[in-house]
């Protein structure tokens, strides 16, 4: 399975010890150089743009909340980006909701954000009837905007 991953300024160290310790998995570095002075949106659009043209199967996104890069992921058409901060919300953003990117906060413990990630990248999205539905019409919205 690939992932690709990204992160603004705040959390090279993060990413990269995410990358040293979940080695079962193939990760696409996308912004394998970092400055002070970067945006997040560009590294958010380089995963998101992973994710929709199949070069990853999964996105995992680190900056100071992870809520910005969360909003400017889900401008891309195809992508169901969720801000999560803990294991469970990683579990249900993908079973319930088929998320194909997680946007988490650098600030929590690495300790944290390795069950996190993990749980994220090893959900099934269900295929109970109500989560389909409700999954189509966020499609639709999409679709219509």
């Amino acid at each position: 399975m690939k992932i690709a991953i990204a992160t603004d300024h705040n959390g090279v160290d993060q990413k990269k010890e995410i990358i040293n310790k979940l080695t079962q998995y193939e990760f696409l570095d996308k912004s394998p150089v970092n400055t002070p002075t970067d945006d997040y949106p560009d590294f958010a659009y380089q995963v998101a743009k992973s994710v929709t043209e199949k070069e990853a199967d999964l996105g995992v996104l680190l900056c100071g909340t992870g809520i910005g890069m969360s909003i400017a992921a889900n401008k891309v058409r195809g992508i169901r980006c969720g801000h999560c901060s803990t294991v469970k919300q990683a579990h249900l953003t993908k079973e319930h909701n088929h998320a194909n990117i997680i946007a988490l906060s650098y600030e929590q413990d690495i300790n944290e954000l390795i069950p996190m990630i993990k749980e994220f990248i090893e959900t099934t999205p269900s295929n109970e009837e109500r989560h389909l539905r409700r999954v189509n019409k966020i499609t639709s919205i999409e679709n219509e905007a």
